[in-house]
């Protein structure tokens, strides 16, 4: 990994860990009926976002764990459906239950981050619940913290994403406009004006389906 890598990840772990604390801070009161009551997302209430944010942790320290053998993991062993199930099962918990679970998850996946080796950081994971891309074991800190501010902001506890991380948007901008170029045909791989012309939040909410454009088509869901 050379210089630049290697500070762009510190950037990116000490930023993850941040939000995984802003996270917990709007958890604290969370109680049983706010857990049952719908979130931002589709057909997801608030335990469903909770019980995701649970199995994502903890599907990352698997992909670390297995890297530091020197061996490539499976996100979700069994793919799809066992994911989809994973949430279901865990999101009518009580809210003590689902936020213990967040904490827990949060805590063993940086404690995996702390303690990669040369060898973990050279190694890939398997994202089988999607298109069962190999991806290189740094781009999972930014794709975690990903995870953390956009959901966080899914959950409509007060939190938007006029709020998320200014670092994390700066790094994950790019990332997200390079997967929607790609999804694109040639020639036609220009974000339109009126993107282009919004706050660089606003711009990665758009990427990710969390607020609309007046006669600009909406982008594929995240």
């Amino acid at each position: 990994m050379d210089e630049a890598a290697a500070r762009a990840l510190d950037a990116q772990v000490t930023g993850c860990a941040s939000s995984h604390q802003r996270l917990l801070q709007s958890l604290d009161s969370l109680t049983d009926e706010q857990c049952r009551q719908p979130s931002l997302l589709p057909g997801w209430s608030r335990g469903h976002v909770l019980s995701h944010l649970a199995r994502n942790a903890e599907s990352h320290a698997l992909m670390f764990a297995a890297a530091t053998r020197g061996e490539e993991s499976e996100q979700y062993p069994g793919g799809k459906p066992v994911r989809d199930a994973a949430i279901e099962n865990g999101a009518h918990r009580s809210a003590a239950e689902l936020v213990a679970d967040v904490r827990v998850t949060i805590y063993a996946l940086e404690a995996a981050w702390a303690s990669a080796t040369a060898t973990t950081w050279a190694g890939h994971g398997i994202k089988s619940h999607s298109d069962g891309s190999r991806v290189p074991i740094p781009v999972l800190v930014l794709m975690r913290w990903c995870e953390t501010e956009v959901h966080h902001a899914d959950l409509d506890l007060g939190f938007t994403w006029r709020e998320w991380n200014p670092l994390f948007v700066r790094y994950d901008l790019d990332r997200q406009v390079m997967a929607w170029r790609a999804r694109k045909p040639m020639g036609m791989t220009v974000l339109p004006d009126t993107v282009q012309r919004l706050a660089p939040n606003e711009r990665l909410a758009w990427l990710y389906n969390r607020v609309k454009v007046d006669g600009v088509s909406a982008p594929d869901p995240y």
